[in-house]
């Protein structure tokens, strides 16, 4: 048997999609390398592909099927907001890469609540601190500690909250030391960003459209410890803290940064050695085997500089992995010259309007979230066990 198998013997034998294919990549299940023949496409290791054919034949209990579903698996909960079908990123039914070409964050916001909430009639005003993330902390834990619960609320009432902090997340990361001067607390978010920024005045239509792109993306790290604190009842503004807290990890929100490490590695000490870490940060995407259209459409609005476009063609040429969203927000810094803390505070602010979605959307479920966890511990002893509520 060879060692080598194509992408259509291996998807052959397992009986998946190449989404699927690709997601056992990237969790190091099957290991894969670029064809010799064809650099552009990839062989996956054979025995790899057997041994996992081996374990799906046996069977697997229901118990198995739900750890499995925590990283990258099947859906585990229903929503009416977002989803990703073939390639594509969906807001309530509209391709995000389509409403992207014209829609300002606020009106992507209305769309993923459900079209209610108008925006806050007045800016406010900055919070103080010293970079973008402890102004989002700040300003949000005061609020989180004075807010009422979320549960009980009508939905006109918490649309128009969820505006509100909408806002003020605009507010904390646009915000320098004291409040912005008036004029930078007017106009759409990414306009007040881009004046922040001192960005170039043909380039802001480039920050909308990230923003509208990282608007929401499913059922995410953030959105998901967004949805848990809104399942307890808890406000908005606690739900979005509780987001904000993973976002702040860097295998999520923190990626860009990874990005920028990888890209001065790379030139540094060469892309075989830069490589040899692992798969490469920016690059590739479980959801999106084919290529991350948000990457794409974004970096389709600005000029990449030279050194990221060169490192994008070569770790394409090696890898097979396309550029990702990380990649295309670290593009678009260096591009328009935007402050380091610039992919994270995009993140920050565009994905407050998908926070605010799902934390509405679960406290009219009216359920709480709480899995189970398998026990793998020490032997059990003294009797039988009550699992804690």
């Amino acid at each position: 048997m060879s060692e080598w198998l194509s992408a259509a013997e291996a998807l052959r034998r397992l009986e998946v999609r190449p989404q699927t294919l690709y997601a056992y990549v990237s969790r190091g299940r099957v290991r894969a390398e670029p064809d010799l023949a064809d650099p552009r496409r990839r062989r996956y290791r054979a025995s790899d592909v057997a041994a996992l054919a081996a374990r799906k034949a046996r069977g697997r209990r229901a118990a198995d099927v739900a750890e499995g579903a925590i990283a990258w698996g099947e859906p585990v909960m229903a929503s009416a907001i977002t989803t990703v079908n073939d390639g594509r990123l969906f807001y309530r039914g509209v391709d995000a890469v389509l409403l992207s070409e014209s829609a300002t964050l606020e009106e992507a916001a209305r769309l993923l609540r459900g079209g209610e909430g108008l925006p806050p009639g007045e800016a406010l005003p900055a919070p103080a601190g010293p970079t973008a993330k402890a102004r989002a902390f700040s300003a949000f834990a005061a609020r989180a500690a004075v807010d009422p619960p979320a549960q009980g609320r009508t939905s006109a009432e918490l649309a128009a909250e969820a505006a509100q902090l909408l806002d003020l997340m605009g507010a904390a990361v646009a915000g320098k030391e004291g409040a912005l001067p008036r004029e930078d607390e007017e106009g759409a978010l990414h306009e007040r960003l881009a004046r922040a920024w001192r960005a170039p005045r043909d380039q802001w239509d480039a920050i909308r459209t990230a923003l509208v792109l990282l608007a929401d993306h499913e059922l995410n790290a953030s959105t998901f410890a967004a949805r848990i604190a809104a399942s307890t009842g808890a406000s908005l503004s606690a739900a979005v803290l509780a987001g904000l807290a993973a976002l702040s990890g860097p295998r999520h929100g923190g990626a860009a940064a990874r990005v920028e490490a990888f890209a001065q590695a790379a030139h540094a000490r060469g892309l075989a050695r830069a490589l040899s870490a692992g798969q490469p940060p920016g690059f590739g995407h479980p959801l999106y085997p084919d290529g991350d259209p948000r990457a794409a459409a974004l970096l389709g609005k600005i000029q990449t500089p030279a050194p990221m476009a060169a490192l994008r063609r070569e770790v394409e040429a090696a890898t097979g992995l396309e550029a990702n969203v990380d990649f295309a927000l670290v593009a678009l810094r260096q591009s328009l010259q935007l402050p380091a803390e610039a992919p994270f505070a995009l993140f920050a602010v565009a994905r407050t309007a998908g926070w605010l979605a799902h934390a509405m959307e679960q406290a009219a479920a009216g359920e709480l979230i709480r899995p189970r966890a398998r026990y793998v511990g020490r032997a059990l002893t003294g009797g039988s066990q009550t699992p804690a509520a």
